[in-house]
């Protein structure tokens, strides 16, 4: 990789890791996105493991309700990793229409945060028959876009959750996909030492962006915040998209 490369890589991460730390999401998907730009998808997805792995498990453990949500949503992950291991395997980042998927992804969770789209919150009896559908779903996705969001953010957004176990909740299931994520790069041979070391460096400028992000949560309106992402997310995907689609 040249230096316009690893600039640009470094420049993701700390804006990446901004948003993250802003608003509590966000990292795979501004990485995947930028990233997109300068290398491809599969190279993309493995830069992204550790920063991704690390910000998230530390998401996932600062709460104290992470046994019952293991209880809860452990259909829904169990379904994450078949879905991404299957897809790695099936789908794959390699093709030449991963770019545009990509796009088709981040342009697609875009609008859905623009729209404040919903789910109706499921009754125990479908939750238990959904969440499984809903976790290979977005392990699929996952392994054809590197991007984990959809659908299973908004699942847990339909879930009834307190806010502070929804966040929880998303570091819980963030994580397991980063590392189903890994599992299938490795498996399909698309993660080398070399990337490895550049996903290891990349830790560096996202931690300092979560910082940054978070003394400016306290000073900036959160919404207006969210809605600009969701706004740039959604026009970024949509180029990616076009490009990829000629």
């Amino acid at each position: 990789m040249d230096t316009t490369v690893l600039a640009v890589g470094a420049a993701t991460f700390l804006l990446a890791g901004f948003v993250k730390g802003t608003i509590g999401l966000g990292l795979p998907t501004v990485a995947m996105g930028f990233l997109g730009l300068v290398v491809t998808p599969a190279a993309a997805a493995a830069v992204l493991v550790v920063p991704s792995l690390v910000t998230n498990a530390w998401q996932m453990v600062a709460g104290p309700r992470l046994r019952p949500l293991l209880v809860r949503l452990w259909p829904m992950l169990a379904g994450v990793v078949a879905g991404t291991l299957v897809g790695s395997r099936v789908i794959g980042l390699v093709g030449p229409w991963a770019s545009a998927g990509l796009g088709a992804a981040l342009a697609a969770y875009g609008i859905v945060g623009l729209a404040r789209l919903r789910l109706p919150q499921p009754s125990p009896g479908q939750e238990a028959w959904l969440a499984p559908l809903v976790g290979v779903a977005t392990g699929l996705v996952t392994a054809a876009t590197g991007v984990f969001v959809l659908p299973a953010v908004p699942w847990l957004q339909a879930l009834g959750l307190a806010k502070d176990d929804l966040v929880q909740a998303l570091g819980l299931s963030f994580t397991v996909s980063t590392v189903a994520l890994g599992l299938g790069l490795l498996m399909e041979r698309l993660y080398d030492p070399d990337l490895a070391l550049l996903s290891l460096a990349a830790l560096g400028p996202a931690a300092l962006g979560m910082a940054v992000g978070q003394r400016v949560r306290a000073r900036v309106s959160e919404p207006v915040f969210r809605t600009v992402f969701m706004a740039g997310l959604t026009l970024l995907g949509a180029w990616l998209l076009g490009r990829g689609l000629t």
